[in-house]
């Protein structure tokens, strides 16, 4: 599975949901997913942008568990998913964070390897018009129109290798 976080635009509607995101400087919230290799949605948390990305390990890990049935052994991340907290709370649920580092020589865009599949799944999800912004008032709505997104969108591909089959 790989893990990571998307920040999303509030309106001012959203109310004592949103928190402060420091690095955009403004109030947002912030999508935290968890994909399986091929960008199929496992799990999904919404809170305030506020929230660091390594506090979500445990709730995220114990959910993807959930879902498949405990066979998940390696969660690829990125560097805001390290310490000692967040590995414990990986593996209290049977997993092992795998840290994947941008080379030391960097210059430009440089592509991970994993960390790209979770990046493309909030684009895909992003060409929902719903999903672009946070406009609703409960998380849990938020949560619910992300999953029917990743429906459609499996959906989808099911139809075109359907399609393309002899």
């Amino acid at each position: 599975m790989i893990l990571d976080s998307r920040t999303v635009r509030n309106p001012p509607e959203s109310g004592g949901r949103a928190g402060y995101d420091g690095a955009k400087r403004r109030k947002d919230s912030a999508v935290y997913a968890a994909v399986d290799t091929l960008g199929n949605l496992l799990a999904l948390r919404v809170t305030a942008a506020g929230a660091r990305d390594r506090d979500r390990v445990a709730a995220l890990a114990e959910a993807v568990q959930e879902a498949t049935g405990e066979r998940v052994e390696v969660a690829f991340v990125d560097e805001g998913y390290t310490g000692e907290r967040a590995e414990a709370a990986a593996a209290a649920s049977g997993t092992e964070l795998d840290l994947t580092k941008p080379p030391e020589a960097k210059r430009g865009f440089v592509l991970l390897p994993r960390r790209w599949v979770v990046e493309r799944s909030f684009a895909w999800a992003a060409r929902f018009r719903r999903l672009a912004r946070d406009s609703e008032r409960l998380p849990e709505t938020v949560a619910g129109l992300q999953f029917l997104a990743f429906a459609c969108l499996m959906l989808q591909r099911l139809v075109n290798v359907v399609a393309q089959s002899p």
